[in-house]
């Protein structure tokens, strides 16, 4: 498991862009068994770190001679640089499964793209999953060999994750695919029409349970 130092941070408020400049990063620690605890990491090692587990990954916090197994649950970033400038880390209870978003990450290259000029296109770029901490995988490899013609797709049921993983996305949702160029614009609009469907339905669920809350007074007063 991949680890990272850690330090006891006194220096608070503003006073942090002072760390910031000796190349360390404030952090705070919180969750199962934690009490919140304001710390500063290595930023060098963080970025390590990150690279590896991402925000998906677990790995030892070390502090002092006490080490926890936390997961990065958040990364502010300067508007500009693009660099870290805090870290959330949290420690979940290892015997409960949590759901967490992790990357998909695609790998080789699709057939169809040379033999018929297609472009390959990505449309889900991460998927929820659900596992206990220790099983949670930085990304899912999808492997886009398989693309062999423009009918092929790679699907959310076709991506290869450990048995202790449970893929929570839509089994049907189109993950890679090799199209026409002039198709290209099109697919890359769908996922976004998908998500605002989705919204769209859930509003409308939720709508309808406002509307049944505020007749089941009434209904009560006509009973009584």
């Amino acid at each position: 498991m991949l680890s990272l130092k850690a330090a006891q941070r006194k220096i608070l408020g503003k006073k942090v862009r002072n760390l910031r400049g000796k190349g360390e990063i404030p952090a705070v620690l919180y969750g199962h068994m934690a009490k919140p605890a304001a710390l500063s990491v290595a930023k060098k090692e963080f970025d390590q770190v990150y690279r590896e587990a991402g925000e998906s990954s677990l790995f030892s916090l070390e502090l002092g001679k006490e080490t926890t197994p936390v997961l990065i649950r958040g990364v502010q970033r300067h508007p500009l640089s693009g660099e870290p400038i805090h870290v959330d880390f949290y420690q979940p209870r290892l015997d409960e499964k949590i759901k967490i978003m992790v990357p998909l990450h695609l790998e080789g290259e699709a057939p169809a793209v040379k033999d018929f000029e297609g472009t390959l296109i990505q449309n889900v770029h991460e998927v929820e999953v659900l596992a206990l901490p220790q099983d949670l995988p930085s990304e899912i490899v999808v492997d886009v060999l398989g693309l062999k013609t423009l009918e092929d797709r790679i699907l959310v049921e076709n991506l290869q994750v450990d048995s202790k993983v449970e893929v929570l996305a839509e089994k049907d949702w189109i993950v890679a695919q090799v199209v026409p160029a002039e198709r290209v614009e099109e697919e890359l609009a769908k996922p976004v029409e998908e998500e605002a469907a989705a919204v769209e339905a859930v509003e409308k669920v939720e709508e309808k349970k406002e509307e049944e809350e505020k007749e089941e007074p009434q209904k009560e007063l006509k009973s009584s």
